[in-house]
Formats: structure tokens, sequence, C-alpha cells
């Protein structure tokens, strides 16, 4: 995604949420200074295992575990979403690929992604503006990972495009050549949410729209 085409969209997020910018690239500076030679991953690994691939994105919407057992998930590729990560694991499936900004989750999903990445898989771990304690807490815990914002990208600090994790997923398929992408575990109308959420949500039905259709 190239961030003078992403910008624009980044700017309305932020209008809409009433979001600081300088939150996330404060997050951004916080992240990059965790990273070493031995911790980061490469970015060559990640299009080498999504290019050309049929990707399953999922999200942690509740019902992700019905659909799973619904899915041949051996025909796909997956990337998961936060929490997915530990919904997936339950059922025997290590995701190759997880997106997680580390908040909002529970310390034992937390705790399955870790595991998840020391049994290979490439973990983009977010930075913004609200989440800089997690990540002191627990990007330590990860093997290696990619780095991300959703603000302007330097050094070794990228931007994918996408606002939340589930489309983050999403732009990280499309980035990297995925053949397809197919969805589960997304519920993009959930009356249970709390108003964030369903803003998020909103922004996230935009944002993939935007890619997949």
């Amino acid at each position: 995604m190239d961030f003078a085409a992403w910008e624009p969209i980044y700017e309305q997020i932020l209008e809409d949420f009433g979001f600081d910018r300088a939150g996330d690239e404060e997050a951004a500076l916080f992240l990059s200074r965790m990273l070493t030679e031995k911790n980061t991953a490469s970015l060559s690994k990640l299009r080498a295992v999504i290019s050309g691939k049929p990707v399953l994105v999922c999200g942690n919407a509740p019902q992700l575990r019905k659909e799973l057992m619904e899915i041949d998930l051996s025909a796909f590729f997956i990337i998961a979403a936060d929490g997915a990560a530990a919904v997936l694991m339950d059922t025997g499936r290590v995701p190759e690929v997880i997106c997680t900004d580390l908040d909002g989750n529970s310390e034992a999903d937390i705790q399955k992604e870790i595991q998840a990445c020391e049994q290979g898989s490439i973990v983009l771990i977010h930075a913004h503006g609200d989440n800089i304690n997690k990540l002191k807490k627990y990007v330590p815990r990860f093997k290696r990972f990619i780095a991300t914002t959703q603000a302007r990208p330097f050094d070794n600090i990228y931007n994918f495009g996408g606002f939340s994790d589930g489309d983050r997923c999403v732009f990280v398929a499309k980035e990297f050549g995925s053949e397809s992408v197919r969805l589960a575990g997304f519920y993009f109308e959930d009356p249970c949410v709390n108003p964030i959420k369903k803003k998020k949500l909103k922004w996230a039905k935009k944002l993939i729209e935007m890619l997949i259709i």
C-alpha cells in the first residue's frame, strides 16, 4: 500500500474517531526501538509464503469456531486477526500469519499468539496510540515479528494499509500477492458490541470492500 494513497483514508478515520495521529506516531517510534536484527522477521519470507496462495482471513467474531468447522482449512493459507489465532489453535491449526495489536485480548489469547510464533507463525505486531503499555509488556516475548503502523511508515516500521486487525489481515494478503481472499469470523453488523466497536466494524467493512469487491 502506497502511503500517499492510504493517508487520506487514515485522516478520515482519525477525524471520525477523534484519534490523535501523534499518538500513533509515538507508539510506532516506541515499537521501532524494540526491534533488533534477531527479533525482526523478513518481508521476503512473508511474500514467499503468501504469494499465489488462496488465503482464509479469520476475524474473531463469535461465530468463527462454527464457521471453521464448515471449511476445509487444508485448502487455505490462514491469516488470523488477533484473538482468532487462539480459536484456530484450539482446533489444532496454527495460522501461518497473525496480525495483532495485542489490545483487547486476554492473557491466555496472547500466550497462544506467542506460542504460534514459536511454532512458525509470522506475526505482525501493530503499534497505535492506545497500546504502548501492551507493546512494552508483550513484545519481548515474541521471538520474531514484523512491526506495523497505521501512520507514516519509516525504517523497519511498515504500513500495508488497514485500520483494525481484521481488515489489516486482508490488506496484508493483497499486498503480498494472495491468489484469493475468503473471510471467516467477520460479523460487521454485530448488535452486541459497543458504539466504538460498531464504528470500527463499519470501517472494516468499507476497507475490505474497497480491496476485494
